[in-house]
């Protein structure tokens, strides 16, 4: 079946008591048992609900995984793939990735032992030095949140399989549409289903795929004893969302190449980031490993633009957390989704306190743009 066709059919298509063809919304916390000593489909809804398990197996289907996990946020995935290790385990991270993914690791799992080390994913050479007997993942998003940077996930796979590690890559800004790490190599899939994947800003969601049925017992055991996981209402949105992901994704992907053409040669912008502008440094393996550059953009403005007056003046742009929906939204990185990395880090891998992260949305591009350009324009020669 053709991915457009998969995104609606996949996974569990309609409901088999009914013949609805929309799976239910099975909101029920427990289920009648027959008997004593008799292991049920269904027990308890933390532990497996129908309206989940269909969601779970559509997102196994899309990212060419054999299990699919749901949970009640990116975090909750995020937390729980990280459950996977121990006390003197050490994870390498991309050096410039979600904010949160750095807090969880800085300030929670730290704690307990497990460490990690910022690296360059993008230089090959350096890797195999890195893959210390202590190492056990790398952990990879690409393209990197905010700087776009690409990360070639199929190399960095074949050089961590070498040395015995697990390669887990965040997918949340391409989706399964338009890149499928599992069949470039990855041994784990994460992705904020808030984002795309749901993409109205309407449910927080996060999701896990992997295809070892090993690697999938073990992370099905720590969801249902952690308990992150998604109800069968938000399940349901999910399952309504995804329908639409490619009809959405073509249009972010299309507008977002207009508007970064745009930006580059903008007078007022001093740089621009985005992986399907020719000249960027990872053009060549975003064009390599997946189908289109997406819908991100980041960008800076020259020293003499006042941001803060910029994010004022925008009027069909929304400044808001978050990413992927319907509308554009625009974000500041230092400040906002990144503020939890220590400034030194940012300043290191590049996240400027200038730095504007631009969600594009599917509304008309012109309309996108006019409005850029006028808080552009209000933002210019800040007064003293």
């Amino acid at each position: 079946m053709q991915l457009d066709s998969l995104l609606i059919h996949g996974g569990i298509d309609g409901d088999a008591a009914t013949g609805a063809v929309n799976v239910p919304i099975y909101q029920t916390s427990t289920y009648r048992q027959t008997g004593l000593g008799e292991t049920p489909v269904w027990e308890y809804s933390r532990t497996g609900n129908p309206t989940r398990t269909a969601l779970e197996k559509l997102l196994a289907d899309l990212e060419e995984g054999s299990h699919g996990l749901a949970f009640a946020s990116g975090m909750a995935a995020v937390t729980t793939v990280l459950s996977l290790f121990q006390q003197g385990d050490k994870l390498l991270l991309s050096s410039n990735v979600y904010g949160g993914t750095f807090r969880v690791l800085d300030k929670v799992f730290k704690n307990f032992g497990i460490t990690y080390e910022i690296i360059d994913t993008t230089d090959l050479s350096s890797l195999p030095e890195k893959l210390t007997p202590d190492v056990k993942a790398v952990l990879i998003e690409s393209p990197a949140n905010p700087l776009l940077t690409v990360t070639d996930i199929a190399a960095v796979s074949a050089l961590s399989h070498e040395h015995g590690k697990l390669v887990i890559v965040d997918n949340t800004f391409m989706t399964p549409y338009l890149q499928r790490p599992l069949s470039l190599g990855a041994d784990i899939v994460i992705h904020s289903g808030t984002k795309y994947l749901g993409g109205h800003s309407d449910v927080i969601s996060g999701f896990v795929v992997v295809k070892d049925p090993a690697l999938a017992d073990r992370l099905y055991f720590l969801q249902n004893s952690t308990g992150g996981v998604l109800g069968p209402f938000d399940s349901f949105l999910m399952l309504r969302g995804i329908k639409t992901l490619g009809l959405r994704m073509d249009r972010h992907t299309f507008n977002a190449q207009v508007i970064a053409r745009w930006l580059e040669i903008h007078p007022s912008v001093k740089h621009v980031y985005y992986p399907g502008l020719e000249r960027d440094p990872g053009y060549a393996i975003q064009q390599k490993q997946a189908s289109g550059a997406g819908g991100m953009i980041s960008f800076e403005l020259h020293a003499d633009y006042d941001a803060d007056r910029f994010f004022r003046s925008l009027r069909l742009v929304t400044l808001a957390e978050s990413l992927g929906g319907v509308e554009s939204l625009v974000c500041h990185p230092a400040t906002m989704t990144h503020a939890a990395i220590p400034e030194e880090i940012r300043k290191k891998v590049g996240i400027t306190d200038r730095l504007i992260r631009l969600s594009v949305g599917i509304e008309s591009v012109q309309d996108i743009q006019a409005d850029l350009e006028q808080a552009i324009q209000a933002s210019g020669k800040a007064q003293v």
